[in-house]
């Protein structure tokens, strides 16, 4: 990718969509109905949609659709259904997994970035519903404090997102010491930029410098570690630990974009080139400067590939890569415009 980063396309996640939500799977180009739909999936709707500046009406439509189905997947308790069959019944019970972390992200940047009031005071209604949960999971609590430290960035008075972000930086693992390997698990999974993100978020919000510096060391360990041969080669499905052969397949969008997130979050405090250079290698990852040397979206839908793989690239347009690409060309548009 060079020159100037285009413009994020919303036409297949629009494709994607009906009166209901936006369709988790595809086949090629086509929504794959029988599938349904995910409160994973329309909680990165939310972010992406109520992130894109100056945003026509479809998108804001889009954005309409992903509060509903946010809210309607919450229960009183504040945990989250998942899944949704395409007749709109639920199929599962409410849960505090990452999808519950997933739609407080969704609500809070929903809360702190819409240009539409409305729902700005509908997602932190929301927003203070869902909170008073807590989750055992990781990575549920640290996509829930960074929507937390959204809201508290435009309310600094909320109790509730102060109250989950203080017993996020009460519980969250800062790093085991070991220099080869800092990283707070044995292996590398998924969504793995989100923990320092969430580190980094929670370390401004509430003033603790140590987690703030914590969030930003271990997230310079995971670019440096995920970067191979000048370019991304990011965690595959199975995972990554010391020693592992790479590069390694599959790929997924997903890890590339939260990457690029992380990156960005660090870009507000932290003036040093490489978070630029990480926003700039993740958009570059989609373009082909890649493990495989392929392009991982395309440029006529908007849409993204489901993986990479050894032999060739999975050309089904997903929503949650799609949402990705969208998420990705965001944050670099905004940190690095001009791409070599």
């Amino acid at each position: 990718m060079t020159g100037t980063v285009p413009t994020p396309s919303f036409a297949h996640l629009l494709r994607m969509t009906d009166h209901q939500a936006t369709f988790e799977h595809a086949l090629l180009t086509e929504p794959r109905r029988d599938h349904g739909y995910c409160t994973d999936d329309m909680a990165r709707v939310l972010v992406v949609t109520t992130r894109e500046p100056e945003s026509p009406g479809p998108v804001n439509g889009l954005a309409g659709k992903a509060l509903q189905f946010l809210n309607d997947a919450q229960s009183y308790s504040g945990a989250c259904r998942n899944r949704m069959d395409k007749a709109g019944r639920w199929l599962d019970q409410p849960t505090v997994e990452d999808h519950w972390g997933r739609c407080i992200w969704g609500l809070g940047t929903a809360a702190a970035n819409s240009d539409v009031s409305l729902v700005r005071k509908l997602a932190v209604i929301q927003f203070e519903r869902a909170a008073k949960a807590r989750s055992q999971w990781p990575r549920a609590m640290a996509f829930a404090a960074v929507g937390a430290a959204e809201v508290l960035s435009v309310e600094p008075r909320n109790v509730l997102a102060r109250k989950l972000l203080v017993d996020y930086a009460c519980t969250v693992a800062r790093g085991n010491g070991d220099a080869d390997w800092p990283w707070p698990e044995p292996r590398l999974t998924y969504a793995n930029a989100i923990l320092p993100e969430a580190m980094i978020a929670t370390g401004v919000a509430l003033g603790d410098a140590g987690l703030r510096q914590c969030g930003l060391d271990l997230l310079e360990w995971l670019l440096a570690y995920e970067t191979a041969d000048g370019h991304l080669s990011p965690t595959p499905v199975a995972g990554r630990g010391p020693g592992d052969p790479r590069p390694a397949f599959d790929q997924q969008p997903i890890e590339v974009s939260t990457l690029a997130d992380a990156c960005a979050r660090a870009a507000t405090i932290d003036a040093r080139s490489l978070w630029t250079e990480g926003i700039r290698s993740a958009a570059a990852w989609f373009d082909g400067a890649n493990d495989g040397g392929q392009p991982m979206w395309d440029p006529a839908t908007g849409g993204g590939f489901d993986g990479l793989h050894a032999d060739g690239v999975n050309l089904n347009q997903g929503t949650e890569s799609t949402l990705a690409v969208i998420s990705t060309l965001q944050r670099a548009r905004r940190f690095s415009p001009a791409l070599q």
